[in-house]
């Protein structure tokens, strides 16, 4: 046998020896998580809650000096850093730790920053919590309310008192004003749930785009569309401000409440640790300052992400949005785009000062 038949037998040996050790490791793998569900494959779901496991592991939990917490990235992330400063404190004395709040400025930088082990603690925005789910193992735990429930909305279809619609099934045919074409609650949610109750929007009634959700009411009230999806808590401003009476409206529809911001904890934190992140959460309840910054929020309302994400998942199932590696790189990609815009439309405002 030559040396050059030698070495490539040795390099097909070793290849085979790699491969083999690939496939054990993989069936190893398998073994270990007999579910994932849609969770990265560093995350398992064995009791199936939708969110990934604490790591059985004792040496993969971490329980760290100093807690990282951060909040949804806005314009001016200082804003929420004193929003929060009374919470921070909060935790830190429930927990015994130091806590630190960490500014993002983007929604997939947060997500990154939790699945790379720098974030602990996070309020993650509604859409972005099934990235951070999915591909940080995020818990979510609590979103802001009051005792009674979660704040957030609903999307509900209005029509006049006096007309004879009565049902969604009576809208078939009809004239109905959704807001525009990237809203949430006007546009996307009803093209998501309302073909799972027997009517499609553009198929079973005409769409016409009225701009905005007042628009909408108003056109309703005018004649102008037999029936509008519009956020309820919209609505609710339009009466309380009385531009509009409750008695001229019928609704006909409501959806599951939309959650708003969730907040939770990594997967991987002690579990002793956790159970005094949750009881910090559960105990806390929003100063004077703290309830008029989140529009009369007074503490933090417990939730499941399994149960009170459904609508949320539905909606961007329904619109093609995966809650994906590539999902996340077109979210970053995306934002970084409209933060280019921003930056142009600024330059081009200070010049033409």
């Amino acid at each position: 046998m030559t040396k050059m038949t030698t070495r490539i037998l040795f390099y097909w040996l070793t290849a085979q020896m790699i491969l083999a050790a690939g496939l054990l490791f993989s069936s190893a793998m398998a073994a270990d998580c007999s579910n994932r569900g849609d969770l990265d494959d560093r995350y398992c779901d064995e009791n199936r809650d939708m969110v990934a496991d604490t790591p059985t592991d004792p040496k993969e939990l971490k329980n760290p000096g100093t807690l990282v917490f951060s909040y949804t990235p806005v314009e001016d992330p200082a804003v929420y850093k004193d929003a929060f400063a009374d919470f921070q404190k909060y935790l830190s004395d429930k927990t015994g730790k130091k806590v630190i709040y960490y500014s993002v400025h983007s929604n997939s930088a947060q997500v990154e920053a939790m699945r790379s082990g720098r974030l602990h603690i996070a309020g993650f925005s509604t859409g972005p919590t099934g990235y951070a789910v999915n591909l940080a193992g995020y818990v979510p735990i609590a979103v802001k309310g009051t005792e009674k429930e979660f704040q957030g909305y609903n999307l509900i279809v209005l029509v006049k008192a006096d007309s004879p619609y009565k049902t969604m099934d009576d809208l078939k045919g009809k004239v109905v004003a959704h807001t525009s074409v990237s809203s949430n609650s006007g546009n996307l949610a009803p093209r998501a749930l309302f073909p799972k109750i027997g009517i499609t929007p553009d198929e079973d009634y005409k769409v016409v785009y009225s701009g905005k959700h007042d628009q909408s009411v108003m056109g309703v009230l005018s004649g102008d569309y037999d029936a509008a999806p519009v956020a309820s808590d919209v609505y609710e401003r339009m009466v309380e401000a009385g531009r509009v009476k409750a008695k001229d409206f019928r609704t006909i529809y409501t959806s599951a409440r939309f959650p708003t911001s969730a907040f939770g904890y990594a997967y991987d934190l002690d579990p002793e640790l956790v159970a005094k992140i949750k009881a910090a959460f559960a105990s806390y309840r929003f100063p004077p300052e703290m309830q008029e910054t989140f529009g009369g929020a007074d503490r933090f309302y417990p939730i499941n992400y399994k149960d009170d994400w459904q609508v949320v998942r539905d909606i961007a199932f329904a619109t093609g949005t995966a809650y994906s590696k590539n999902g996340l790189q077109q979210l970053a990609e995306k934002e970084a785009a409209d933060a280019a815009k921003k930056r142009q439309a600024e330059s081009a405002g200070a010049k033409a000062q």
